[in-house]
């Protein structure tokens, strides 16, 4: 039996609860695993309005997708996607009103994944392909990825895409230096874990031009926690628990909360 079908077999078991210890994390917390620095708790904070056309974002996906080997497909219902742009009224739907400033009913905000603290496709996944490092990166493990779903399902944001057919047929070039995954595999934003370990910024971040700022939340004198203690601002469904990573600033925000 090759090792794919031998996760997937197991994971159909666990979920039946015939309780392979392989499968053991299936429905359980959301615990830390291996990697990142204790301690940490690296976040982003987005300028929300600094976004108001799709071509302020457009630079930053491409920045993102072309190192990640993320492929671009045009069907909706296949596209894989890591960092993308939605509107205002349908991020932060418990926000918006017919009154809502202009700034903020054309800004194409960024979304990826939360990184959540409590992250619930951790909880959900069979195999441990999906985990939460110590310094609160979810990140995965492609190789014991079986494609199930279950994470997707779970995820409140939408920041997972499964690879319906081959990604190498959608890619123009390819980055040697990350792994391509393979067809019915599940991929998202890592936060650039593995630019993080070697101390520089992730990508987005990084081509923003200020737009989007890292750091450490748990560092009170980092960029981000500096930013946030000057500014008001949201993060996208927090009402569920999850305790998203991701924060946006809404300028004026303070005057009118």
């Amino acid at each position: 039996m090759r090792r794919r079908d031998f996760l997937i077999a197991g994971a159909v078991l666990g979920a039946a609860g015939l309780g392979l210890g392989g499968c053991s994390s299936y429905g359980g917390s959301a615990q830390e695993s291996a990697g990142g620095e204790a301690g940490r708790h690296w976040g982003f904070v987005v300028d929300v309005e600094a976004f108001r056309e799709k071509a302020d974002l457009d630079a930053i996906c491409e920045a993102c997708h072309s190192a990640h080997n993320v492929p671009r497909i045009d069907n909706p219902k296949e596209e894989i996607k890591w960092i993308w742009g939605e509107p205002f009224e349908e991020t932060f739907a418990e926000y918006a009103n017919e009154h809502m400033g202009e700034s903020l009913r054309d800004a194409s905000v960024p979304v990826m994944c939360n990184h959540c603290e409590e992250p619930p496709c951790v909880r959900v996944c069979p195999t441990r392909a999906t985990f939460k490092r110590a310094d609160g990166i979810v990140e995965m493990d492609y190789h014991r990825c079986i494609g199930c779903r279950f994470c997707m399902a779970a995820c409140p944001y939408g920041a997972r895409s499964l690879n319906f057919s081959d990604p190498v047929d959608y890619l123009e070039t390819v980055n040697s230096e990350y792994p391509v995954r393979t067809r019915g595999v599940i991929e998202k934003c890592m936060m650039c874990a593995d630019r993080i370990d070697k101390g520089l910024m992730p990508l987005c971040a990084e081509a923003s031009n200020g737009t989007i700022l890292f750091g450490d939340l748990n560092d009170p004198d980092s960029e981000v926690s500096r930013a946030l203690e000057e500014s008001f601002a949201v993060r996208r469904r927090a009402s569920l628990g999850t305790g998203p990573s991701v924060y946006y600033i809404v300028k004026g925000g303070e005057q009118r909360a």
